[in-house]
């Protein structure tokens, strides 16, 4: 089969012919019919600590058919359409029960989704309705993701919600945020590039001020945040959040980010500011992003400004490592 494949850290991905994918005991093949370029699939090939290297296949978005199912597999069919969930694990245990999955003890992320064929595990697949394309199935995970900090963060009806950073992530959280009864969500932003697919998909307003960030997010929204979600991942935005955030409000972080930050712990202490880490979604949340797409809400497909042929990802990869109009490009593998 084709795959675009790492050739090592800080080093183009390129397009090879690798064997194809089989099935063992308990697995199933996935013909990918969609996957996602993700920004973290960016920082795996710049950092050492994602632990991806030469010969490695990113790709953690996708969906697909199944074409093949290995021995003991029960409940799928070849040609069932499914969205692959990211995070494998064991199946069995009282977090897998739970949907808790990422606190499974064989916790690992799937990756695979840059090939025209993957191997998974039937507990990650979620099969698709009628309703859905298989770019739908695609953009689950990020919707997820963002709906994850949603419900971490606390949010009540009529709250004023600040998101910094207009990525897919930041954008599926100012949705999130309007369904769940904000009432006014302001995206803030370093570029003009996203907002108007920002005010579409449920802010109220848009907000580019490099240079006063803080008061013009406060002016935009009408008064210090109730909540803050960061969701860049670069040094020195929490410290902005802090700012931001009104007393005794909550900060949740959504951005990755592997280099070191510094803090104001005095700032946050004499605030009371809540300080919320968010990471990867619970099953029930990844089932309600594709329940939210099968509803036949329009706004989450916006994320989508791309759909590109597989021999073409390692030109369009290298261009994402730049801020660009792009949002959430989409390889379609078999093209």
């Amino acid at each position: 089969m084709r795959a675009v494949v790492m050739q090592g850290l800080h080093r183009p991905l390129a397009l090879e012919t690798v064997p194809d994918p089989t099935p063992g005991e308990g697995d199933l093949v996935v013909r990918v019919g969609r996957c996602g370029i993700c920004g973290s699939d960016l920082h795996m090939t710049e950092d050492e600590a994602y632990g991806q290297g030469a010969g490695s296949i990113l790709g953690h978005e996708f969906a697909g058919e199944v074409v093949a199912l290995g021995k003991g597999v029960e409940g799928w069919r070849l040609g069932d359409r499914v969205a692959v969930s990211p995070l494998k694990s064991c199946g069995h245990c009282p977090a897998c029960h739970a949907g808790e999955v990422q606190w499974c003890s064989a916790f690992g992320l799937q990756g695979g989704g840059y090939a025209e064929y993957a191997v998974t595990r039937p507990n990650q697949c979620v099969r698709l309705p009628a309703t859905a394309s298989l770019a739908d199935g695609a953009i689950i995970e990020p919707l997820a993701v963002a709906l994850h900090g949603i419900g971490l963060s606390g949010l009540r009806r009529g709250d004023k919600v600040l998101v910094l950073g207009a990525g897919p992530i930041g954008l599926a959280v100012a949705f999130w945020a309007r369904q769940h009864g904000a009432g006014r969500v302001v995206v803030q932003d370093i570029a003009e590039w996203q907002r108007e697919r920002a005010l579409a998909m449920g802010a109220h307003d848009f907000v580019v001020a490099p240079a006063e960030p803080v008061e013009a997010a406060v002016r935009a929204l009408g008064g210090p945040a109730d909540l803050v979600f960061e969701c860049v991942g670069a040094p020195g935005l929490i410290a902005q959040a802090v700012q931001q955030v009104r007393n005794r409000g909550t900060i949740v972080l959504l951005g990755l980010c592997t280099r070191p930050d510094t803090l104001n712990t005095f700032a946050m202490l004499s605030k009371e500011v809540r300080l919320v880490t968010s990471a990867f979604f619970t099953t029930h949340e990844y089932e309600a992003a594709l329940d939210a797409l099968d509803r036949g809400a329009a706004e989450p497909r916006m994320l989508v400004t791309d759909t590109i042929r597989l021999g073409d990802t390692p030109d369009v990869f290298e261009s994402l490592r730049k801020r660009t109009h792009q949002c959430k490009v989409l390889i379609d593998p078999m093209n």
